[in-house]
């Protein structure tokens, strides 16, 4: 797990200061050390956090000519299948690195390469006697990449903060924040600022270092996958084979790792095959809340935890705790996205860093096994949205934004495009797929990599943390999104399948209980005296100023209250921490991880 970043020059070799300061941008992504290199026009960086191949892994990476170059972020799980394979048909390995397997994949098949790779990724491979450099994302997207293209280059990077210092103006795109007002996040390809684009998840790009041209290729989709009937029993041994493998191969690791244990289905799961597998006693963690009675969550997960034996931290924040996270959180989050839970989240993640470089989490759980209550709602409702919002099937209709007078007229303009990337997935699936199933897809093409696998990437990254999420591969994506509806809701109760195949080792209540969600006390994080500051420094605020109307705004903030107005008041405190970072400071200044969110306004 890694950061990596280059530039792609029109004339001559890229300057070692723009290189060192792509490394500076992200050396939290590698803490262990770094890389930089450079091959005629094309420079290479990678900062790296050493989990497999302690000693020889580090990057860049070449094969024995040295006629190709590799930077890679990521992990590529079975790299040991892989790798004997490889050495079968001539490979000749210069380490023990799970990356080293993508360069003699792509020597051996080419841009076919991507079908043998199982794991998350994104790498920049610099084939030197084509003078291509090939840019690439894994399947879901769990592995973050962007690039821009400006006259003199192209550049790209793991973070969007590392490439902002280049730009020669900063503008925020208005459908972006259009966006992240209405839905929580901005997804596609393009990011929150103009100029700066994200390589998709399941996309590979070729850029010609000679000319800068630059071709868009994909190398998956779970448009590929098709639907099948099959009953319970055969779907139940399959997936206990799947699983069994796939953990496995994810358990693969140099460093020790520990669990994320948030109480639910998923990560116990997770913790069960982690017990069964490997003898060494595993370090787990969870969170929860002193108010609304929040810390009662803990307790299925130290269930769960004392039924596997782990080694378990049971970690309880006040919302003074959560307040003073505010502006390093905005930091760490890099795009703008409203997920509450990123909070919580990095102090799990700056907890466990303490002794650990590897944590697996449940995430992808309720988008591959349809956890979630919008993917089986009542015909009669959904009917009524699909009739009151077209296009989607009545999937994801409702705009999380209720202040539109305080918008301004450009954002006001752009209100009802908002909903049009979701609309667009659900118009890519094919008919015959269920309704249940085109939900799923929506979601795994929007919501999971632009905003859930943000939090997970950039909450863990910032701490030198690797996330491993095995419902996310890509194997298990598959067979979840092929099962019929029936396997995933059955009387009443969602993600049946998995719920039936953790009875073997789970106990039935803890299972079959109501889904309770991770719910951040939000209101109690605005007390008396943050709401009086944000009513003194929003309107001052450059980004404030420019995208929201000065009149409109000052009364809504006159008379906002926490319990009526903690989403609103959230979304307008977070864009104006993040437009003085990014776009005031142009990502070059830092909060330490606890500050006063007024003092970063």
């Amino acid at each position: 797990m890694c950061g990596i970043a280059g530039i792609v020059s029109r004339d001559g070799q890229p300057s070692p200061q723009d290189l060192e300061r792509l490394r500076r941008m992200l050396g939290h992504r590698g803490p262990n050390g770094f890389g930089v290199e450079c091959f005629e026009n094309v420079g290479l960086v990678h900062t790296r956090l050493s989990i497999i191949d302690l000693e020889g892994g580090r990057q860049p990476l070449f094969d024995r000519s040295k006629r190709c170059v590799l930077v890679a972020n990521g992990e590529i799980y079975n790299y040991v299948e892989l790798m004997d394979e490889l050495k079968r048909k001539g490979a000749e390995f210069l380490t023990r690195s799970d990356s080293e397997t993508i360069l003699h994949a792509y020597l051996q098949h080419g841009l076919e390469c991507f079908r043998h790779l199982n794991g998350m990724f994104a790498f920049a491979l610099l084939n030197r006697e084509k003078r291509q450099l090939i840019l690439a994302r894994d399947r879901l997207g769990i592995k973050p990449l962007f690039y821009a293209v400006l006259p003199h280059c192209i550049l790209f990077a793991s973070e969007l903060r590392a490439i902002v210092p280049f730009l020669p103006s900063l503008q925020v795109n208005p459908r972006a924040l259009s966006e992240y007002l209405n839905n929580q996040f901005n997804t596609g390809r393009k990011t929150i600022l103009q100029g700066i684009e994200r390589v998709l998840p399941g996309e590979y790009l070729v850029i010609d270092t000679q000319d800068l041209s630059l071709t868009h290729g994909i190398h998956w989709s779970p448009l590929s996958v098709t639907p099948r009937c099959v009953t319970e029993a055969q779907a139940m041994e399959e997936f206990d084979g799947l699983f069994g493998r796939v953990m496995v191969e994810h358990m693969r690791s140099d460093v020790p790792y520990g669990l994320f244990l948030s109480g639910g289905v998923d990560s116990a799961v997770i913790c069960s095959r982690l017990h069964e597998l490997q003898q060494n006693r595993i370090q787990s963690f969870s969170i929860g809340f002193t108010e609304h009675g929040k810390q009662n969550e803990l307790s299925g997960a130290e269930a769960i935890a004392k039924l596997f034996g782990t080694e378990h931290q049971s970690i309880v924040l006040s919302s003074d705790m959560l307040i003073e996270r505010i502006p390093h959180t905005v930091w760490m989050a890099d795009e703008l996205m409203r997920d509450y839970a990123m909070l919580p989240t990095s102090v799990l993640a700056e907890t466990a860093s303490r002794d650990l470089r590897v944590v697996f989490t449940g995430e992808g759980g309720d988008e591959v096994f349809a956890g979630y209550h919008r993917y089986s709602p009542p015909l009669p409702v959904r009917w009524l949205k699909l009739l009151l919002h077209g296009g989607s099937g009545g999937f994801r209709t409702r705009s999380q934004w209720s202040n539109a007078a305080i918008l301004n007229s450009r954002l006001q303009c752009l209100q009802k495009e908002a909903r049009m990337p979701f609309v667009q997935a659900w118009k890519q699936t094919p008919r015959d797929w269920s309704w249940m199933q085109r939900a799923q897809y929506v979601d795994m093409t929007t919501a999971l990599p632009d905003n859930l696998l943000v939090k997970v990437d950039r909450t863990l990254m910032a701490f030198g943390l690797e996330g491993r999420v095995p419902f996310l591969d890509h194997r298990i994506v598959e067979f979840g999104l092929s099962l019929p509806d029936n396997l995933k809701l059955q009387s009443g109760h969602a993600k049946w399948l998995l719920k039936r195949y953790g009875e073997r080792r789970i106990p039935h209540e803890h299972l079959f209980r109501k889904k309770r969600g991770f719910h951040v006390p939000i209101e109690a994080i605005f007390t008396q005296e943050l709401v009086t500051g944000l009513k003194d420094k929003l309107p001052m605020n450059a980004g404030i100023a420019e995208w929201f109307d000065e009149k409109a705004l000052k009364a809504f903030l006159a008379h906002a209250t926490p319990q009526r107005d903690s989403r609103t008041l959230w979304s307008l405190m977070q864009f104006a921490i993040w437009h003085k970072l990014f776009v005031e400071y142009r990502g070059l200044r830092r909060p330490s991880v606890c500050e006063s969110p007024l003092d970063w306004m």
